[in-house]
């Protein structure tokens, strides 16, 4: 064992004694050891490479990129290339089954798919209070309670987001409780920050933003149990968030609600699984809203995944969008135009995984996303000279290493 030259010193004319410096190494190296004796480390890279179809990387006569779909983590920042999506690292330390128990969890992401503006995805304390089941709280920075897709990459069955998810919030700062009542039901509620902390809001229809006012939400979750057959596991999940949030079209603010329904279905074939969502935004409240009856954006969409072998799997989504707040950019102009129409889209997705190395995920995808009215993908239909692309498809591969 190696000892510091002032330990060695101090030995040295007797003011401490080896011994005892050893049993004080041994004793620190003991503490760190058990702090870190259930603390994982895990992780992937993500990387694709994408080929838009028919050149659709072109601009409009008032310079705006127009051609791709803009749902989350998409557009033209990565048409026809190669691209790193993210890098992302977790520290946990989980709960252990004691009543007050304790953890944290600490979730680092760089690339252009992180949904924050700086690389702490999460950060949270975890703590129980033995009420009732017990209840679990986060306490910090974490991930939205609504949602069919994730923000982890590999948990999802496509490469590409869905519209649900790019109208979805993603992180929240602040407190949210977790109780299992019942195998079968699961209640989530919690209070976060809106993106008026720190600033002065003006009034929104004659009531000023205090500081006091936060985003709330709640979510309720039914899996199937045991005695369902092959039913069992199942589930159905309900959630609002209801937040003060920004205006999407001019400077000012209102209130914006995220309403989320999502089910999951095995079926009696084991190796398939359905599932369906809907998604809608709707903002309220807002001094700044040009067109209140259009204040609006929904999506729904099915899954189906087969697991064809234990390496080769195909999954399919179809969805069906509908903007009438131009939340997604759908819309031409740098102001939202009280009479333009709503934007639908239809869009398909196919995707094949094969995971020919270990630890790794490798994906095929196929996308074609169709405007079945309104203005498609941010160009201005009435404008002489610019493109009216009533169609995009994408191809696209995708490796993800997961550790």
């Amino acid at each position: 064992m190696k000892f510091n030259k002032w330990t060695l010193g101090l030995a040295a004319v007797g003011v401490v004694s080896l011994t005892s410096a050893v049993r004080a190494d041994e004793s620190k190296m003991s503490q760190v050891q058990t702090a870190l004796s259930n603390t994982t480390i895990s992780g992937y890279v993500d990387v694709s490479a994408q080929w838009n179809i028919e050149n659709q990387n072109t601009y409009n006569a008032n310079g705006a990129g127009i051609g791709a779909p803009p749902y989350a983590y998409g557009g033209l920042a990565k048409a026809d290339g190669f691209n790193l999506n993210s890098v992302d690292l977790a520290i946990d330390r989980p709960q252990d089954e004691s009543s007050w128990a304790a953890g944290y969890h600490v979730e680092l992401q760089l690339g252009p798919d992180n949904p924050a503006s700086f690389a702490i995805r999460q950060a949270y304390i975890t703590l129980r209070t033995p009420v009732g089941n017990g209840i679990d709280w986060k306490v910090g920075v974490f991930d939205t309670i609504i949602g069919y897709e994730s923000t982890t990459d590999g948990s999802n069955p496509n490469h590409t987001r869905s519209y649900g998810y790019s109208i979805e919030p993603t992180t929240h700062t602040g407190v949210l409780a977790t109780y299992k009542a019942f195998d079968w039901l699961t209640l989530q509620a919690g209070v976060a920050n809106s993106s008026n902390v720190g600033t002065f809001t003006a009034p929104i229809n004659g009531r000023e933003t205090y500081e006091s006012q936060k985003t709330f939400m709640g979510a309720i979750g039914l899996t199937a149990p045991e005695s369902w057959g092959w039913a069992k596991g199942g589930a159905l999940n309900f959630g609002i968030i209801h937040a003060l949030d920004g205006s999407p079209y001019v400077s000012g603010a209102g209130t914006r609600d995220n309403l989320y329904a999502g089910i999951t279905i095995p079926t009696p074939w084991d190796k398939l699984k359905i599932g369906a969502s809907f998604d809608a935004l709707v903002w309220g409240n807002s001094t700044a809203v040009v067109n209140p009856s259009d204040d609006y954006s929904y999506a729904a969409a099915v899954y189906a995944t087969v697991q064809a072998t234990e390496k080769l799997s195909f999954s399919a989504r179809g969805e069906y969008f509908v903007d009438g707040a131009s939340n997604l950019g759908l819309y031409s102009g740098a102001v939202f135009p009280s009479y333009a129409p709503q934007v639908t889209v239809e869009a398909i997705t196919f995707t094949a995984q094969y995971n020919l190395w270990a630890n790794v995920l490798s994906r095929l995808e196929f996308r074609w996303d169709h405007v079945e009215s309104g203005t498609p993908f941010g160009a201005n239909a009435g404008v002489t000279g610019d493109p009216n692309h009533g169609d995009s498809f994408i191809l696209a591969a995708n490796l993800i290493y997961q550790f």
